[in-house]
């Protein structure tokens, strides 16, 4: 018997999840121009799967859904979270229909809040020049679940904690003075030579320039210990910090 050429194996891979609102698509289109626009280099031709609970059993035109996401430079998976007459219309309008994994508020380095990829993934960047100096944007808070803090065009300082869910993104480095447990994306414009620096490595997810680990990928050694990511020869490393002399 000849084997066969093609094997169907289980594997993670990232996916983001996009949460839909209402059935406006026009300001979903909106809300992708200006994500796409803070961090070209990460989210350009991302895959994401489209968690409809909150709209609830109103009628989706998912293949015009499909449509709007994809000529945003998106890549529409599938959906979660939908009714079974959802799930149907979805799957004729060529949609995966997907059941999103539970939520740990406490991940580990085999579970995080968000889906866990196997191995650092490269996302193709255009070189760009260095972010000019400027004033770093500084947020005396910690960063909780939901909410988003974007430095444009200069380094972020996060003096507190960025917890599950939570998501800090900027165009140069980013400093966090406590615990980085959300999601953290330096050099979101192309800017290879940031670095993310933070008390306590136990991300969801770090970014440098498009490169992107999630917690699986990070060594034991790390973490829950203070260090900064960068990238070297294309790929993400993650270094002590100094210690200090008293």
């Amino acid at each position: 018997m000849p084997q066969t050429s093609a094997q169907l194996k289980g594997s993670l891979f990232p996916l983001s999840v996009l949460q839909l609102e209402d059935n406006n698509l026009e300001k979903l289109q909106q809300q992708l121009t200006k994500k796409l626009e803070q961090a070209p280099s990460f989210f350009y031709r991302a895959p994401l799967v489209v968690n409809i609970e909150q709209i609830g059993d109103a009628d989706i035109d998912f293949l015009l859904l499909k449509q709007s996401i994809e000529a945003k430079d998106f890549i529409c998976v599938g959906i979660c979270n939908g009714s079974n007459a959802q799930k149907k219309q979805a799957r004729i309008a060529g949609l995966a229909t997907l059941q999103q994994p539970k939520v740990n508020t406490k991940p580990s380095l085999q579970e995080a809040a968000s889906t866990i990829a196997t191995k650092e993934i490269a996302v193709e960047a255009k070189p760009v020049p260095a972010v000019a100096a400027k004033a770093a944007k500084i947020v005396k808070q910690n960063v909780r679940s939901g909410q988003q803090i974007y430095a444009k065009d200069c380094d972020l300082v996060i003096i507190g904690s960025v917890g599950n869910g939570a998501e800090v993104i900027s165009d140069g480095n980013i400093h966090i003075y406590g615990k980085l447990r959300g999601r953290a994306i330096a050099g979101a414009k192309g800017n290879k030579e940031s670095a993310i620096f933070c008390q306590s490595i136990e991300p969801e997810l770090v970014s440098i320039a498009g490169t992107y680990w999630l917690s699986e990928a990070i060594e034991q050694s790390h973490w829950q210990q203070s260090g900064f990511i960068k990238l070297e020869h294309e790929q993400l490393v993650i270094d002590a910090l100094p210690a200090m002399n008293n």
